[in-house]
């Protein structure tokens, strides 16, 4: 018979934002989309930013942001090593959208501080985040 959940361990470096048994998770990988469910092929990539959806055992949702980092899938686990990680519920919509607009004036202003690629970054964290808010806001 096979297993009907997975051990998902969500860490980034501040702290463990997540250790549990899931039925599934999606996530955003360097080549598009990934979901994974219990005896996925093991996989190792990095992650853009976005979001992490965790549907735990019993089938409740939890959605996770991250900035980055890596995903590891083995036989029983799954890993995301995140460079940040934050709760959903915890993002703060006006800090995105500021985000946003600073990159997106530095994207402009060819005599900024921020170099383009570190704009252009920063220009996709703050959607990412945006993302993460819409998709909470539909699902409420």
């Amino acid at each position: 018979m096979a297993a009907k959940t997975v051990q998902l361990d969500v860490v980034s470096a501040e702290e463990r934002l997540f250790s549990g048994a899931v039925e599934t998770l999606q996530v955003t990988g360097s080549e598009g989309e990934l979901g994974i469910y219990p005896g996925h092929a093991p996989l190792l990539t990095t992650l853009k930013p976005g979001m992490v959806r965790v549907v735990k055992e019993g089938g409740e949702e939890e959605i996770i942001y991250v900035a980055g980092g890596v995903l590891e899938v083995q036989p029983h686990n799954v890993s995301v090593l995140a460079d940040t990680a934050i709760r959903g519920e915890e993002l703060d919509e006006q800090k995105a959208l500021e985000a946003m607009k600073r990159a997106e004036e530095a994207i402009a202003d060819k005599s900024s501080d921020l170099s383009y690629a570190e704009a252009a970054a920063e220009l996709a964290r703050a959607m990412a985040q945006l993302r993460v808010l819409q998709q909470l806001r539909r699902r409420a």
